[in-house]
Protein backbone atom coordinates (compact mmCIF):
# COMPACT_ATOMS: atom_id res chain seq x y z
CA UNK A 1 0.00 0.00 0.00
CA UNK A 2 2.79 2.53 0.78
CA UNK A 3 4.04 2.48 -3.15
CA UNK A 4 0.87 3.05 -4.63
CA UNK A 5 0.20 6.25 -2.54
CA UNK A 6 -0.54 9.33 -4.39
CA UNK A 7 1.35 11.59 -1.80
CA UNK A 8 4.32 9.92 0.03
CA UNK A 9 2.68 11.42 3.59
CA UNK A 10 1.35 9.78 6.20
CA UNK A 11 -0.79 11.40 9.10
CA UNK A 12 0.79 9.92 12.48
CA UNK A 13 -1.23 8.53 14.80
CA UNK A 14 -1.91 10.80 17.36
CA UNK A 15 -3.44 9.11 20.50
CA UNK A 16 -5.99 10.64 22.93
CA UNK A 17 -8.51 12.12 20.72
CA UNK A 18 -6.23 13.85 17.72
CA UNK A 19 -5.93 10.86 14.86
CA UNK A 20 -10.42 10.05 14.75
CA UNK A 21 -11.54 8.93 11.75
CA UNK A 22 -12.85 11.76 10.07
CA UNK A 23 -9.11 12.85 10.09
CA UNK A 24 -7.93 9.37 8.94
CA UNK A 25 -10.73 9.32 5.77
CA UNK A 26 -9.60 13.42 4.87
CA UNK A 27 -5.76 12.52 4.65
CA UNK A 28 -6.23 9.39 2.94
CA UNK A 29 -9.32 10.75 0.45
CA UNK A 30 -6.42 13.67 -0.32
CA UNK A 31 -4.02 10.80 -1.52
CA UNK A 32 -1.89 10.43 1.69
CA UNK A 33 -2.32 7.64 4.44
CA UNK A 34 -4.79 8.38 6.99
CA UNK A 35 -3.87 6.20 10.59
CA UNK A 36 -6.11 5.97 13.50
CA UNK A 37 -4.75 5.64 17.16
CA UNK A 38 -5.79 3.11 19.25
CA UNK A 39 -4.24 3.55 22.12
CA UNK A 40 -6.07 4.63 25.23
CA UNK A 41 -9.21 3.00 23.84
CA UNK A 42 -11.09 -0.49 24.67
CA UNK A 43 -10.90 -2.90 21.74
CA UNK A 44 -14.71 -2.44 20.95
CA UNK A 45 -14.15 1.74 20.56
CA UNK A 46 -10.92 1.04 17.82
CA UNK A 47 -13.96 -1.50 16.60
CA UNK A 48 -16.25 1.17 16.12
CA UNK A 49 -13.82 3.87 14.79
CA UNK A 50 -12.43 1.19 11.92
CA UNK A 51 -16.18 0.99 10.97
CA UNK A 52 -16.19 4.83 10.51
CA UNK A 53 -13.23 4.85 8.35
CA UNK A 54 -14.04 1.96 5.97
CA UNK A 55 -17.03 3.71 5.39
CA UNK A 56 -15.38 6.56 3.86
CA UNK A 57 -11.76 4.86 2.62
CA UNK A 58 -10.07 1.24 2.07
CA UNK A 59 -6.68 2.92 2.41
CA UNK A 60 -5.71 3.54 6.21
CA UNK A 61 -3.80 2.16 8.75
CA UNK A 62 -4.42 1.84 12.61
CA UNK A 63 -1.76 2.01 15.63
CA UNK A 64 -1.19 0.00 18.62
CA UNK A 65 0.77 1.06 21.57
CA UNK A 66 3.41 -1.92 22.31
CA UNK A 67 2.68 -2.91 26.22
CA UNK A 68 5.52 -1.15 28.29
CA UNK A 69 9.15 -3.66 28.56
CA UNK A 70 10.28 -1.87 31.60
CA UNK A 71 8.49 -1.69 35.00
CA UNK A 72 7.43 1.42 37.02
CA UNK A 73 9.44 2.47 40.14
CA UNK A 74 6.26 1.74 42.77
CA UNK A 75 7.98 4.49 45.29
CA UNK A 76 8.30 6.86 42.19
CA UNK A 77 5.05 6.43 41.41
CA UNK A 78 3.81 7.32 44.85
CA UNK A 79 5.96 10.39 45.48
CA UNK A 80 4.97 11.68 41.94
CA UNK A 81 1.26 11.01 43.67
CA UNK A 82 2.38 13.34 46.36
CA UNK A 83 3.91 15.88 44.03
CA UNK A 84 0.40 15.62 42.01
CA UNK A 85 -1.92 16.28 45.30
CA UNK A 86 -1.45 20.09 45.10
CA UNK A 87 -2.34 20.74 42.30
CA UNK A 88 -5.58 18.08 42.55
CA UNK A 89 -6.44 20.88 45.47
CA UNK A 90 -6.46 23.49 43.13
CA UNK A 91 -8.53 21.90 41.35
CA UNK A 92 -10.76 20.95 43.32
CA UNK A 93 -10.76 16.87 42.66
CA UNK A 94 -9.22 13.88 44.70
CA UNK A 95 -5.39 13.54 44.78
CA UNK A 96 -4.36 11.10 42.60
CA UNK A 97 -2.92 7.51 43.44
CA UNK A 98 -1.17 5.38 41.24
CA UNK A 99 -3.10 2.43 39.62
CA UNK A 100 -1.83 -0.82 38.17
CA UNK A 101 -0.10 -1.39 35.19
CA UNK A 102 -2.02 -1.30 32.03
CA UNK A 103 -1.14 -2.95 28.70
CA UNK A 104 -3.80 -1.05 26.89
CA UNK A 105 -5.86 -4.44 25.67
CA UNK A 106 -2.71 -4.77 23.33
CA UNK A 107 -3.19 -8.73 23.04
CA UNK A 108 -7.18 -8.38 22.19
CA UNK A 109 -6.59 -5.69 19.88
CA UNK A 110 -4.05 -7.53 17.96
CA UNK A 111 -5.94 -10.71 18.06
CA UNK A 112 -9.51 -8.47 16.94
CA UNK A 113 -6.99 -6.99 13.71
CA UNK A 114 -6.07 -10.86 12.65
CA UNK A 115 -9.82 -11.67 12.48
CA UNK A 116 -11.05 -8.07 11.14
CA UNK A 117 -7.96 -7.59 8.89
CA UNK A 118 -7.06 -3.35 8.27
CA UNK A 119 -4.59 -2.44 5.23
CA UNK A 120 -1.72 -1.47 7.66
CA UNK A 121 -0.33 -1.72 11.25
CA UNK A 122 2.16 0.47 12.77
CA UNK A 123 3.59 -0.18 16.49
CA UNK A 124 4.99 2.26 18.97
CA UNK A 125 6.47 1.93 22.36
CA UNK A 126 8.52 -1.02 21.33
CA UNK A 127 8.02 -4.13 18.41
CA UNK A 128 5.48 -6.86 18.29
CA UNK A 129 6.95 -10.88 18.66
CA UNK A 130 7.39 -12.21 15.12
CA UNK A 131 4.67 -14.37 15.75
CA UNK A 132 2.54 -11.23 16.21
CA UNK A 133 3.91 -10.26 12.79
CA UNK A 134 3.28 -13.55 11.44
CA UNK A 135 -0.48 -13.04 12.36
CA UNK A 136 -1.16 -10.01 10.97
CA UNK A 137 0.94 -10.95 8.15
CA UNK A 138 -1.20 -14.11 7.17
CA UNK A 139 -4.15 -11.98 6.36
CA UNK A 140 -2.55 -9.90 4.25
CA UNK A 141 -1.73 -6.53 6.48
CA UNK A 142 1.50 -4.42 5.86
CA UNK A 143 3.25 -3.93 8.77
CA UNK A 144 5.03 -0.60 9.92
CA UNK A 145 7.20 -0.36 12.93
CA UNK A 146 9.09 2.24 14.75
CA UNK A 147 12.61 3.26 15.72
CA UNK A 148 14.23 6.41 17.28
CA UNK A 149 18.10 5.03 16.98
CA UNK A 150 20.40 2.72 15.38
CA UNK A 151 20.00 -0.38 17.62
CA UNK A 152 15.91 0.32 17.44
CA UNK A 153 16.10 0.14 13.56
CA UNK A 154 18.63 -2.95 13.57
CA UNK A 155 15.87 -4.58 15.76
CA UNK A 156 12.97 -3.67 13.47
CA UNK A 157 14.54 -4.78 10.43
CA UNK A 158 15.12 -7.99 11.99
CA UNK A 159 11.11 -8.36 12.07
CA UNK A 160 11.06 -7.95 8.22
CA UNK A 161 8.64 -4.96 8.23
CA UNK A 162 7.61 -3.46 4.83
CA UNK A 163 9.13 -0.29 6.73
CA UNK A 164 10.37 1.55 9.78
CA UNK A 165 9.37 4.51 11.07
CA UNK A 166 12.31 6.54 12.07
CA UNK A 167 11.73 9.40 14.60
CA UNK A 168 14.02 11.92 14.91
CA UNK A 169 14.47 14.67 18.06
CA UNK A 170 12.26 17.12 16.69
CA UNK A 171 8.83 15.07 16.97
CA UNK A 172 5.83 16.24 18.74
CA UNK A 173 4.20 14.01 21.56
CA UNK A 174 5.68 10.62 22.83
CA UNK A 175 8.88 9.82 21.66
CA UNK A 176 8.54 5.82 20.35
CA UNK A 177 11.80 4.35 21.58
CA UNK A 178 11.73 0.99 22.80
CA UNK A 179 11.34 1.02 26.49
CA UNK A 180 10.26 4.03 28.76
CA UNK A 181 13.27 4.14 30.72
CA UNK A 182 15.43 5.07 27.73
CA UNK A 183 16.41 8.35 27.15
CA UNK A 184 15.47 9.84 23.55
CA UNK A 185 17.97 9.57 21.31
CA UNK A 186 19.08 13.37 20.18
CA UNK A 187 19.17 12.75 16.39
CA UNK A 188 17.32 14.79 14.03
CA UNK A 189 15.14 13.03 11.67
CA UNK A 190 17.62 13.79 8.67
CA UNK A 191 20.35 11.79 10.18
CA UNK A 192 18.26 8.73 11.45
CA UNK A 193 17.43 8.84 7.86
CA UNK A 194 20.49 8.41 6.73
CA UNK A 195 21.91 6.19 9.19
CA UNK A 196 18.68 3.78 8.15
CA UNK A 197 19.57 3.54 4.92
CA UNK A 198 23.27 1.81 6.73
CA UNK A 199 21.25 -0.59 8.73
CA UNK A 200 18.06 -1.57 6.25
CA UNK A 201 17.23 -1.52 2.77
CA UNK A 202 13.26 -1.74 3.91
CA UNK A 203 11.15 1.51 3.16
CA UNK A 204 12.01 4.21 5.26
CA UNK A 205 9.11 6.63 6.77
CA UNK A 206 10.92 10.16 8.59
CA UNK A 207 8.87 11.30 11.16
CA UNK A 208 9.38 14.70 13.46
CA UNK A 209 9.79 18.35 11.62
CA UNK A 210 8.01 17.86 9.06
CA UNK A 211 6.50 21.24 8.48
CA UNK A 212 7.13 22.12 4.24
CA UNK A 213 7.64 20.40 1.47
CA UNK A 214 11.10 21.49 1.70
CA UNK A 215 12.04 19.55 4.22
CA UNK A 216 10.32 16.76 3.14
CA UNK A 217 11.77 16.97 0.11
CA UNK A 218 15.29 17.13 1.42
CA UNK A 219 14.43 14.02 3.82
CA UNK A 220 13.04 11.85 0.27
CA UNK A 221 15.97 12.81 -0.88
CA UNK A 222 18.52 11.35 2.13
CA UNK A 223 16.44 7.97 1.11
CA UNK A 224 13.12 8.08 3.03
CA UNK A 225 10.38 6.83 0.66
CA UNK A 226 8.05 8.64 2.57
CA UNK A 227 7.38 11.48 5.60
CA UNK A 228 4.91 11.47 8.51
CA UNK A 229 3.44 14.62 10.03
CA UNK A 230 1.68 14.90 12.74
CA UNK A 231 1.90 18.76 14.21
CA UNK A 232 0.04 20.12 11.68
CA UNK A 233 -2.74 17.92 11.36
CA UNK A 234 -3.49 18.61 15.11
CA UNK A 235 -4.98 21.51 14.22
CA UNK A 236 -6.97 20.51 11.19
CA UNK A 237 -10.50 20.98 11.18
CA UNK A 238 -10.88 16.96 11.45
CA UNK A 239 -8.96 16.73 14.09
CA UNK A 240 -10.26 15.58 17.18
CA UNK A 241 -7.55 18.03 19.24
CA UNK A 242 -8.95 19.96 22.09
CA UNK A 243 -9.85 23.62 21.38
CA UNK A 244 -7.49 24.60 23.64
CA UNK A 245 -4.58 22.56 22.64
CA UNK A 246 -5.50 23.90 19.20
CA UNK A 247 -5.55 27.64 20.08
CA UNK A 248 -2.34 27.15 21.51
CA UNK A 249 -0.27 26.04 18.54
CA UNK A 250 -1.67 28.60 16.43
CA UNK A 251 -2.23 31.91 18.55
CA UNK A 252 1.61 32.47 18.92
CA UNK A 253 1.70 32.16 22.75
CA UNK A 254 3.68 29.74 23.27
CA UNK A 255 7.23 29.98 21.88
CA UNK A 256 8.59 26.84 23.20
CA UNK A 257 9.14 23.30 23.40
CA UNK A 258 10.28 20.58 26.47
CA UNK A 259 10.97 17.28 26.74
CA UNK A 260 9.04 16.40 29.27
CA UNK A 261 7.76 12.88 31.14
CA UNK A 262 5.24 14.91 33.35
CA UNK A 263 1.81 13.89 32.07
CA UNK A 264 2.54 10.20 31.14
CA UNK A 265 6.16 9.36 32.63
CA UNK A 266 7.38 8.68 29.13
CA UNK A 267 9.25 11.24 27.24
CA UNK A 268 7.38 13.59 24.97
CA UNK A 269 7.90 16.90 23.23
CA UNK A 270 4.81 19.28 24.30
CA UNK A 271 4.47 23.45 24.85
CA UNK A 272 6.20 24.23 28.21
CA UNK A 273 3.21 25.57 30.30
CA UNK A 274 2.64 26.06 33.83
CA UNK A 275 2.34 22.36 34.45
CA UNK A 276 5.55 21.45 32.66
CA UNK A 277 7.55 23.86 34.69
CA UNK A 278 5.63 23.21 37.93
CA UNK A 279 6.47 19.24 37.53
CA UNK A 280 9.77 19.73 36.13
CA UNK A 281 12.02 19.08 39.09
CA UNK A 282 9.31 15.72 40.05
CA UNK A 283 9.25 13.91 36.66
CA UNK A 284 9.66 9.89 37.16
CA UNK A 285 10.17 7.26 34.91
CA UNK A 286 6.55 5.68 34.98
CA UNK A 287 4.32 4.89 31.90
CA UNK A 288 1.38 4.39 31.92
CA UNK A 289 0.26 5.13 35.59
CA UNK A 290 1.44 8.25 35.46
CA UNK A 291 -0.33 9.35 32.16
CA UNK A 292 -3.73 7.65 34.26
CA UNK A 293 -2.96 9.95 37.07
CA UNK A 294 -2.69 12.92 35.31
CA UNK A 295 -5.76 12.31 33.63
CA UNK A 296 -8.11 13.71 36.09
CA UNK A 297 -6.25 16.92 36.37
CA UNK A 298 -5.65 17.02 32.43
CA UNK A 299 -9.65 16.64 32.22
CA UNK A 300 -10.42 19.44 34.66
CA UNK A 301 -7.94 21.97 32.50
CA UNK A 302 -10.08 21.02 29.61
CA UNK A 303 -10.21 24.75 28.62
CA UNK A 304 -7.31 25.95 30.21
CA UNK A 305 -4.24 25.55 28.31
CA UNK A 306 -1.61 25.80 31.30
CA UNK A 307 -3.14 22.57 32.43
CA UNK A 308 -2.91 20.13 29.77
CA UNK A 309 -0.56 18.15 27.53
CA UNK A 310 -0.45 20.35 24.66
CA UNK A 311 1.72 17.87 22.23
CA UNK A 312 3.95 19.83 19.91
CA UNK A 313 6.63 19.28 17.43
CA UNK A 314 9.64 21.42 17.38
CA UNK A 315 8.41 23.43 14.21
CA UNK A 316 4.67 23.80 15.71
CA UNK A 317 4.86 27.57 14.35
CA UNK A 318 3.49 26.45 10.84
CA UNK A 319 0.26 25.31 12.52
CA UNK A 320 -3.16 26.33 10.78
CA UNK A 321 -6.24 26.31 11.59
CA UNK A 322 -8.09 24.29 7.68
CA UNK A 323 -8.71 21.36 6.69
CA UNK A 324 -6.95 18.34 6.14
CA UNK A 325 -6.77 17.98 2.51
CA UNK A 326 -5.16 21.36 2.54
CA UNK A 327 -2.11 20.65 4.43
CA UNK A 328 -2.28 17.55 1.97
CA UNK A 329 -1.93 19.50 -0.72
CA UNK A 330 0.93 21.19 0.12
CA UNK A 331 3.18 18.10 -0.03
CA UNK A 332 1.31 17.36 -3.44
CA UNK A 333 4.24 17.54 -5.34
CA UNK A 334 6.96 15.55 -3.63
Amino acid sequence: MLDTLCVPLIQAPMAGGPSNAALAVAVSQAGGLGMLAAGYKTVEAMAAEIDDVRAGTLNFGVNLFVPEADPSDPEALDAYATALAPMAAELGIEAPEPGPFNDDQYPAKVDYLVANPVPLVSFTFGLPTADDVARLRSVGTEIVLNATDPEEISAADALHPDAIVVQGAEAGGHRATHGQAKEPSESSTHELVSLAREYTDRHVIAAGGVTSPEIAQNLLGAGASAVQVGTLFLTADEAGTKDAHKDALVNGQYRDTVVTRAFSGRAARALSNRFTERMAANQVVGYPQVHYMTAPLRAASADNPEGLNLWAGSGFGACQARPAAEIVAEFRSL
